[in-house]
């Protein structure tokens, strides 16, 4: 039995306003061929399906289109989907009971009873052959607010993290509902979607859901199960032999741009799921980083001048990040960009800049003097030294008193 497992989807998403349609499409038809050409028998999606909780129409029928076309062409298949920090879990749940009637499986949130009790059912999903059997066991457990868990009296009075015992304790109670039900020879399967010890955050695009750093998962919070399939890090990790994150189908932020952007498959023998291959996704949008460092703003021009690309349609045509250096405020650098992109089928994303300053706070250059001593044009001149390595000049300091005068009047 073959599975495939992937994450981070995040329909919708625009990087620096730019839409993302085309890439998205193109990544789901590829992913529905690889399905049928690797002849796979279950897809897992671990969360982040979209890059808000309330999703455009457009991406709600990306995705549902997907799904029906799936269900076509692979009637056997089976889907489970969990919900990830950027998902609205009430939205997912909303079509739950019609589309487990297909037998796709979209879980947006955990239950309780009056009591508190967990729904365990609703989170354990046999995965069965084509002849129907169940070869595994998913534990399909969405991605886990505070508010989601609840504590035994026993861990209550404990020194153990409440969050980090509480997200174990939903898992052990899941795999004791598994446990409960399986055979010999099926093994466990886990999806999640969370920050993990020693997982590697993205430069630009993550953070550390639940509690922040503190609260980082331990893997031993899955302890019982033969693989974990994560999502929410989009740089594709592994951080056991059993434990793996996907990473994310796209570059979500121009730092993401080398990522090595697959979809993990997965190979179910008796009691064993093993990592079968690592299938790179095509890139069918460039991102481009002009020039690989920062250069002056004239040598950049020129660069850019001498760009030859392509034509293609807009919607295809690469991202642009400018890095420019600077030693001094540049009025009018977007406009001097922009006109020497104007012919250029490419699309301007981003104008990193860096100044030439040493980057220094004032403490780190005053040991001596204290803050309280020095005038609010004295503290202005420094900043402005610190930021771009030389002093203002005359008509910028006669603004600054502009300023400074007029403020002064206000507070009187």
């Amino acid at each position: 039995m073959k599975l495939l497992h992937t994450a981070d989807w995040h329909l919708g998403h625009r990087l620096h306003g730019h839409e993302r349609y085309f890439e998205h499409r193109s990544f789901l038809d590829w992913l529905l061929h690889e399905i049928s050409e690797r002849d796979i028998d279950g897809l897992l999606v671990a969360g982040d399906i979209f890059d808000t909780a309330n999703p455009s129409a457009t991406s709600w029928q990306l995705f549902y289109q997907f799904l029906a076309t799936l269900r076509q062409q692979r009637p056997h298949l089976n889907v489970i989907i969990i919900a990830g920090n950027h998902d609205s879990p009430s939205k997912l749940d909303a079509p739950h009971e019609l589309l487990r009637s297909f037998d796709l499986h979209l879980i947006g949130a955990i239950e309780r009873d009056a009591d508190g009790k967990l729904n365990s059912e609703k989170l354990v999903i046999p995965l069965k052959d084509r002849t129907g059997a169940i070869r595994a066991w998913c534990a399909a457990v969405p991605f886990l607010r505070s508010a989601d868990l609840r504590l035994s009296e026993e861990l209550q009075n404990s020194d153990e993290d409440r969050l980090v015992a509480g997200v174990a304790e939903v898992y052990q109670q899941v795999f004791a509902c598994i446990n409960a039900q399986r055979t010999a020879g099926q093994p466990v399967l886990a999806m999640g979607h969370a920050y993990l010890q020693r997982g590697e955050l993205s430069e630009l695009s993550e953070r550390k859901v639940l509690g922040g750093n503190q609260h980082a998962l331990p893997l031993s919070v899955f302890n019982g199960a033969d693989y974990v399939a994560l999502g929410h890090l989009h740089l594709a990790q592994s951080l056991s032999e059993q434990v793996h994150y996907a990473g994310s189908p796209l570059p979500l932020s121009l730092a993401e741009q080398h990522y090595p952007h697959q979809l993990i498959e997965l190979t179910v023998t008796d009691n064993q799921i093993s990592v079968s291959d690592k299938i790179r996704i095509p890139t069918v949008v460039d991102i481009l980083r002009i020039p690989a460092t920062p250069a002056p703003l004239d040598d950049v021009l020129a660069e850019l001048n001498a760009l030859s690309l392509n034509e293609l349609p807009h919607n295809q045509q690469p991202f642009l990040e400018v890095r420019v250096r600077l030693e001094k405020p540049e009025a009018r650098l977007r406009e001097r960009i922009l006109a020497v992109l104007a012919d250029k089928p490419v699309r301007l994303a981003r104008i990193h800049i860096e100044y030439s300053g040493h980057g220094l706070g004032m403490a780190d250059q005053m040991t001596s003097v204290p803050l309280d001593s020095l005038s609010a044009k004295e503290v202005f001149e420094l900043c402005y030294q610190r930021q771009y390595a030389s002093s203002p000049d005359e008509d910028l300091l006669g603004c600054f008193e502009e300023l400074e005068t007029a403020l002064e009047n206000v507070a009187s």
